[in-house]
């Protein structure tokens, strides 16, 4: 059976194309409670939900406004997507006005919806703060983003698979590491370390490398097993090294040519890594350091990401 994922918020590095390929490695039945401390655009916990993997979910963020939009998507979708239709018409014949119209309300109210509409709406769906926490990314002035229509429809589909199962908690991913029980299951997929600290910083809170292995540690110690996407590489580009091997075991991804080095003109393939926990199963193939999405698509039938 395959499943209809859905993916109302689009977030910059969500990992919806490498969902089949994360998921594959969790053994079926065996946890469950799924958490995922830097959720973004919950691709993870949307696509386990849609395949039944887990009995309930947690979806956190530092980002207060994304988890209240993730509440409201839960318990109910109607008025975020009327609102979102309300925003997106504002647009009318000054579209690049409207948006920073809207960009100035959000941060001054933080409306989860203005939001939402900003992450449609912005270059790359590239969510950018600057030091004094304010939305600071430009509107793309290509496309529109998603359409009112097809927004509702996202909406009500992840209400759908959502309620009943899942709930959103904001604040810091260390205190739900402490926290965590027999029966969990983590999925870490924090800023790099290349955009944590120096000139880079983009994010509203960033993950210093020493916080994430300590917090590894604690998991280690306390037996909850997890993967955690970190750091990779584009071309030429690294975006932080390896963890310790004592940590987790690290294969790593070759997810294809980079759009960014497309609009560039360039050839440049990123290649992600993934730490699975020592608690969970070998890699299959220990032979092999390097897998393609292909390698995961043949084994996993479950979900559909079209």
């Amino acid at each position: 059976m395959r499943f209809s994922v859905a993916h109302p918020i689009p977030y910059q590095g969500s990992k919806r194309r490498l969902a089949t390929a994360i998921l594959s490695h969790i053994p079926a039945n065996q946890y469950t409670r799924l958490i995922e401390p830097f959720a973004g655009s919950a691709a993870i916990t949307l696509a386990a939900v849609s395949g039944h993997m887990f009995s309930s979910y947690v979806i956190a963020d530092a980002l207060q406004p994304l988890v209240e939009l993730w509440n409201m998507i839960i318990a109910d979708p109607a008025p975020v997507a009327d609102e979102y239709s309300n925003l997106w018409h504002r647009e009318r014949d000054k579209p690049i006005e409207a948006y920073y119209e809207i960009r100035s309300e959000f941060n001054i109210d933080r409306s989860p919806i203005k939001l939402l509409y900003l992450l449609v709406r912005c270059v790359k769906n590239a969510v950018r703060f600057n030091p004094s926490g304010e939305f600071n990314q430009s509107p793309d002035k290509r496309r529109k983003g998603t359409q009112p229509r097809l927004m509702k429809d996202e909406l009500f589909a992840a209400h759908h698979v959502l309620a009943g199962k899942a709930y959103a908690v904001h604040g810091d991913f260390m205190s739900l590491v402490i926290s965590a029980k027999d029966g969990d299951f983590f999925y870490l997929d924090p800023p790099y370390q290349g955009t944590s600290g120096g000139k880079d910083q983009r994010y509203i809170s960033g993950v210093t490398r020493e916080r994430m292995v300590e917090a590894l540690s604690i998991l280690n110690e306390k037996r909850i097993p997890f993967i955690l996407s970190y750091d990779g590489a584009c071309g030429d580009k690294n975006y932080g090294d390896p963890l310790h091997k004592d940590l987790a075991s690290q294969i790593l991804l070759d997810v294809g040519r980079s759009s960014q080095a497309t609009l560039n003109g360039r050839d440049d393939v990123t290649v992600e890594s993934l730490y699975i926990s020592h608690l969970i199963p070998a890699i299959r193939d220990s032979k092999r350091s390097v897998f393609s999405l292909d390698d995961f698509a043949k084994q996993t039938s479950l979900f559909s990401f079209a």
